[in-house]
């Protein structure tokens, strides 16, 4: 099968497109013809040679992809040969085909096509677990989501919105900021102009934020602590503005808050099915009924790969890269 792969470490131009051996689905797995994947900042890393795959998962780069049930392994008896779906994967999804454990598959939502549904898996599992099921965002709570033009930022800001949050986010250009806006974003902070602790606590009316999503980690680390209201949570997702950062911890005794620090890839299968099963429970009718919607910045084939990172690193798409695989 042709699969996108990595030989060494660097740029995008380390990615070449090559003949490998197909997977075989193993017990409790599903061998899937991939119809399309997404361009993760993960992707990025495991790419640069800062990301390696838990053990036992492929070397291909690739967290999610959508496509048919090409072959059931031993015991699975949920799926069909043939049906639709998306898939959370520890890796492998930049190929025709990915062996996937049976409960990282989830239907495509009412209303999506096959290609589409590849913006699905990551950033719905990631804000449902962590802002959700870790911590417990409820209606009326202020929610701030750190980089809302994203694939992260604009399924949580559609999800915080829907679910009865007052949402703000912070975006570095004004199309970006529009964007956040017409997905439910109260307020929307220009992060190159504007403190976003001044602004969410003035437009809050002095009360902070409730729960903050943040993948900046160090860089923001005190800040973030800083603006948490009282029994705030902030969950730290993302390593982009650094790995080490000061915290006071007499603020978060005062506050009463939690840090809060997850991964998904490196969870083991069981909790990831957890997580599958409760964001087909939970996000897919919000999908099927329109209020929520993925985000596609643009569908790349799988041989231009290459652009494909090279889009993503710049910084400008708004939502998800797509690489689509199947015919």
């Amino acid at each position: 099968m042709k699969a996108a792969v990595a030989e060494r470490p660097g740029g995008p131009e380390v990615l070449e497109l090559r003949d490998v051996p197909p997977p075989e689905p193993g017990p409790g797995e599903v061998l899937l013809d991939v119809a399309a994947t997404a361009v993760n900042r993960a992707d990025l890393l495991q790419r640069q040679g800062h990301y390696p795959p838990p053990p036992g998962a492929s070397e291909i780069i690739g967290l999610e992809c959508s496509g048919t049930v090409a072959a059931l392994g031993d015991g699975v008896s949920d799926w069909s040969v043939g049906d639709e779906v998306c898939a959370l994967l520890a890796g492998g999804g930049y190929a025709e085909q990915v062996a996937v454990p049976a409960g990282q598959l989830m239907p495509v939502p009412a209303g999506v096509d096959l290609v589409t549904a590849a913006a699905l898996p990551e950033v719905a599992c990631t804000v449902w677990s962590n802002v959700f099921m870790v911590a417990g965002l409820r209606p009326q709570e202020h929610f701030l989501a750190h980089g809302g033009a994203g694939g992260i930022g604009t399924m949580a800001i559609q999800l915080a919105h829907t679910l009865g949050a007052r949402v703000y986010t912070t975006a570095g250009t004004p199309e970006k900021r529009e964007l956040c806006t017409a997905l439910g974003a109260d307020v929307t902070i220009d992060y190159r102009e504007q403190d976003f602790v001044d602004v969410v606590r003035r437009e809050s009316g002095g009360h902070g934020a409730d729960v903050i999503l943040d993948n900046m980690g160090a860089m923001y680390l005190s800040r973030n602590v800083d603006l948490l209201a009282e029994q705030g949570r902030l969950v730290v997702i993302g390593m982009q503005g650094g790995t080490r950062g000061e915290l006071d911890l007499g603020v978060l005794l005062r506050k009463r808050g939690a840090v809060i620090a997850t991964a998904l890839r490196s969870r083991p299968v069981e909790d990831k099915a957890a997580i599958c099963a409760a964001v087909a429970e939970h996000v897919w009718p919000l999908v099927s009924e329109g209020l929520v919607r993925p985000i596609v910045h643009e569908a790349v084939p799988l041989a231009e790969v290459r652009r494909a990172h090279a889009l993503l690193e710049s910084g400008e798409p708004l939502g998800k890269v797509l690489l689509t695989v199947g015919p």
